[in-house]
Order: C-alpha cells, then structure tokens, then sequence
C-alpha cells in the first residue's frame, strides 16, 4: 500500500512548501523509496496556463502536455521524476468534473455538496496518483495556507485520508514561519501556534513542524512549539534561509528529518545523500563568474522564468563557474538601445512569453548578440524574435514580423502552426508537451545533444514560416532540427556564430541538477570562453541622472545564483 505525506502551510504564502516537498522526495528516494508528487492548489482555474506570470509565476510543462504549477519543476529536478497530468489538481478541475457528473445524472438526482462529493473527488485523484505510480509513498502539497476559504475542502479532504488508509500510512507535515522582531531580537512562535491551531481545528494534528527562519531556531523554541503545538521536540525541525535550494534536504538531513520520516513508514535503508553534497559543495565554490543577460517581458518577477534559472545554474555546475544574471527589460532596450543595456553580457538569453510588449528589444538584443559574436539561447519566443531579426537585417525583408504581433506584415516569418488560427478557446489549445526533433549532423545543436534524435516538451501556437525556411538556410540561418517528417522547424542556429541558437521547445523544463541540459550546458560553455577571451565589448554604463540605471544584478532568492 502507498503511504502518504501531506505537507501544508501556515502564517503566510511563499514560504517554500515546493521546496520542502521536493526535499522530502529527495530523502526518501535515496532511501530506496519509489516517490509520486502531488500539488493540490486551491484555485478555480483549471490550470495555470491562462494565468498572468505576474500572478502566477512560470507554466510548467510535464512530458504529457499538461500546463501546471511551477513547484511541479521544484519537484522534477529534485527527485529526478516525469510528472504527468495527475501530478497537479486544481479546485477547478474539481469543481468542472463535479458539475459534469451532476450534468450527467451520475449522482442519481441527489443534492451535491462539498461534503462528501468535492472532497471525494479530490481523495479519488489521490488515490489515482498512488495507483498509477505505484509509488511506496505520495508526497503530497496542498497549496496556500490554513484558513484560505478555498482550502477548506482539501485539507478535509486529506484529513479523511487518514482514517480511510489507517492512521500509520499518513503523516502531516506543517511548514510555517517565525518571524523575527527587530525591535526585541527574538523569534516569535505565536503566528507557528496560532496556525496549528487553525489545522487542528479542522481535525489535523500536524506529526512535524518545520519552522522557517532567517534566523536559527534553538532548541528552546523548539521546546516551546513542541509544548504548545503537542509535537515531539525532534519532529519540530529548523530551516533557516539558506544561499541554495539545493542544500534544504542536506539541512532537513541533518536535523533528523529524514530518520523520523523513516521510522514513520517503516523504511529502514539509511539515506545517501553523498553525491547530493558534492553537488552543493560544488555549486557553493565557483571556480569563476559568468555574466549572463535574461532579455525578457516578466523580469520583475524571477520566478515567471524559474526554471531558465535553474536551467542556467545547472549548466554553470557542469563549467565549474556560477552565473550571474542581469535582468533586463525589453522595453529598456528599445529606449536606450541594446549596445548601452547589454554592454557587459557574456550571453544573452532571450526566454518565452506572449504579446507584442517588448518584442522589438528582444529584436536588437538578437541583432546585438549575432553581430557581436556574444553566445545567444532563444527559448520559444527567443527563437522567433532570433529569426524575425535576421530576417530584417540579413534577408532585408524590413517588415518581417510575426502573424502574432503583425498580422497585416507582408512577410511574415513566423505563422500560425496548421490549425491553430481557427481555434476559439486559450485554454489548453496550444502546441504542449513532448514532441520528437530529428537534428542536422555537423551543427551545434547536434554536437551538443550527441544524438540522431530527441523529444523536448513545447508549448507555442507559432512556427517558423516554412515558406521562408530555404531562404533564410541558404543565408546562413540553418534549421539544425526538424520534426521528423521535416514539416517544422524545431531548432534554429546562425551558422559560422560561436553559439547562437533558438529552440521552438523549452529545453529548460527537461534540465536537472547532475544533468544540465545540452543546449543550456554548451550556451554556458560558450558563455565562458568569450568571457577568457574578452570578446564581450564591455561598454561604460550610465553615470548620470538623465541615462538609464544599470542592469538589476541582485541574488534571485533562493537561487544561489548572485551577481
């Protein structure tokens, strides 16, 4: 039988629970536990896939072509797993299949309520997970914070759980924060029992706190939630803010949390966390620093590009080097040009997006990078915006656009994929998931992946325009991947340029800790020798009030990626 650990949240949002999930799956994996992951999110939309990255962060895309969370990368990099479409369930999801059974007469006329109907749907999605995995254990997330209206019925939900498969085969963990008053230096446990309290009000005991800090937590405090929240002082664990993600299982480790989960379910293997620690102690000492420039729509918030950074600090592990990385705004470049913005970039990357906001600096950011011989990775829209530029300056076709942003262009060099333009709805519709890419021997991108063919997951409704593709090849923009009937253009690269190249799939979804991505590992590789040879044209930045600020270098929290 499956066993199952849910993991809630308490105080406040954001305080890590992807992380601590993803943690949690990592330990029990190398404990020789086979490992299913859930993110249960209280939201009525169906999926992300229509949400604002403002809102919501970056769309994950599993092999399956499922729109989800982000925490569904945060779980696919640390345990090294495929997710699928059951991996993430939405309070929309729910309620859409509750109403269309209603519709359907499966509820024989009876009158349908949260209670029992919503909350077993969702143990039922549960139970499909656990099936279809036939995992040892499910690691299970319940997205917000106790005492969201809209969470209500999944943490019902999981409380039941526990009578239904026996008290021993589910744990609750519950993450919450301690702030700290700077006025009396101390760390407050209130908010911790107060959130507890809300939990077991709803019929959950939590059987392990884990405290967030700044700070740490000592053992007297641990001692006073352990009192007052009736948990084991050992189940009451610290996490402090550390410099990584990567080193939150090393940490929880340490403090014991692996072994009471062990004991818990019976797993007797003791952990092997070894290759886990090089990682970090790898990531943590640098031989050099790499600057790279993100050119994108959503830079104001890191996580709309999550899983290009983690993509990027793989890739940086496997040329023993860090990344730091200056966001940058496309509109800033059409308003003070790329040669002032991007001056001290060893690469550029330009990431995926939607809407013609900002399109035309990514346009020069390309124009710069290929004249400039600085190392380019376009992701979806960074190829297309790679190939409407070289359209423009090499072919002169000035009007080159996209169908996206100028429907009226004569030229349009990047069009609708067959079928996509007649389609009503947004939701779920595009291009997703994996999709098979035969590569061209002899080029970059084929040198990089070492392989005939491979299969990388998408999620687009625009192509290259194949009515342009034997004009722009025999002008030295090679398409280097292909479907495998040649019908698409999967990858494109400038020929005789040290490293410039765009993928219409998101490479970056597919990388892992110990297994960068090829084409993200060789971008950075390439990153670095312009950086020894001192090929980036380092220009002076601005030094007066009437001239743009600098490029924002800052740490992106949690990332261990630092300027």
């Amino acid at each position: 039988m499956t066993q199952y650990v849910f993991v809630t949240g308490g105080v406040v949002s954001s305080l890590g629970k992807g992380i601590v999930v993803a943690s949690v799956g990592r330990m029990l994996k190398n404990r020789g536990a086979s490992i299913a992951v859930m993110k249960l999110d209280p939201y009525l939309n169906v999926d992300p896939g229509t949400m604002s990255p403002y809102q919501h962060g970056e769309v994950f895309v599993t092999g399956d072509g499922s729109e989800t969370d982000l925490d569904l990368g945060h779980y696919e990099r640390f345990i090294d797993v495929e997710l699928t479409a059951v991996s993430n369930v939405t309070a929309g999801q729910i309620y859409s299949d509750v109403i269309a059974r209603e519709r359907n007469g499966r509820y024989l006329g009876g009158t349908i309520q949260t209670v029992p109907h919503v909350t077993n749907l969702i143990k039922e999605r549960i139970h499909q997970l656990a099936d279809e995995s036939g995992a040892d254990v499910a690691v299970i997330e319940v997205g917000g914070t106790v005492g969201d209206i809209e969470g209500l019925p999944f943490l019902e939900a999981i409380r039941q759980m526990r009578n239904d498969v026996g008290r021993d085969n589910a744990t609750y963990v519950h993450l919450t924060l301690l702030p700290h008053l700077g006025s009396t230096g101390e760390l407050k446990t209130k908010p911790t029992q107060h959130s507890v309290q809300a939990l077991r009000g709803i019929g959950i005991q939590p059987d392990a706190i884990i405290c967030r800090s700044d700070y740490e937590v000592d053992l007297g405090l641990r001692e006073k939630i352990s009192l007052y929240c009736d948990v084991p002082t050992e189940a009451v664990i610290g996490l402090e803010t550390l410099d990584t993600v990567y080193a939150v299982p090393l940490s929880l480790e340490e403090q014991g949390f692996g072994d009471f989960l062990a004991n818990r379910l019976g797993i007797s293997r003791p952990a092997d966390l070894s290759d886990w620690s090089k990682m970090v102690t790898k990531l943590r000492d640098p031989k050099r620093t790499v600057r790279v420039a993100i050119v994108g729509k959503y830079v104001e918030l890191p996580d709309s590009y999550l899983s290009v950074i983690e993509a990027l600090r793989h890739a940086a592990l496997a040329n023993d080097c860090e990344v730091a990385i200056d966001w940058i705004k496309a509109e800033d470049i059409e308003e003070h040009g790329a040669d002032h913005v991007l001056g001290r970039a060893s690469g550029v990357v330009v990431p995926g997006g939607f809407g013609e906001r900002g399109v035309e600096g990514m346009v020069s950011a390309a124009r710069y990078a290929r004249e400039r011989g600085i190392p380019y990775l376009g992701l979806c829209l960074g190829m297309q915006v790679m190939v409407i530029e070289y359209a423009r300056s090499v072919l002169g076709l000035e009007d080159a656009n996209s169908a996206e942003f100028d429907p009226n262009s004569e030229n349009k060099v990047i069009a609708y994929l067959p079928g996509q333009q007649e389609l009503g709805t947004t939701g779920g519709t595009m291009r997703l998931g994996l999709y098979p890419c035969s590569l061209t021997p002899g080029t970059i991108a084929a040198q990089a992946y070492g392989v005939e063919s491979i299969d990388e997951r998408h999620r687009h409704r625009y192509e290259l325009n194949n009515d342009f593709r034997d004009q722009l090849n025999e002008s030295g923009l090679i398409s280097s991947g292909t479907a495998p009937d040649g019908s698409l253009v999967e990858i494109s690269e400038v020929e005789g340029h040290p490293f410039m190249v765009g993928s219409q799939f998101h490479p970056e979804f597919a990388s892992r800790p110990d297994r960068p991505h090829p084409l993200f590992r060789e971008f950075v590789g390439a990153a670095v020798e312009t950086l020894r040879e001192g090929a980036q044209h380092e220009l002076p930045l601005a030094d007066s009030e009437d001239d743009p600020a600098p490029p924002s270098s800052e740490m992106v929290a949690g990332t261990g990626i630092s300027s």
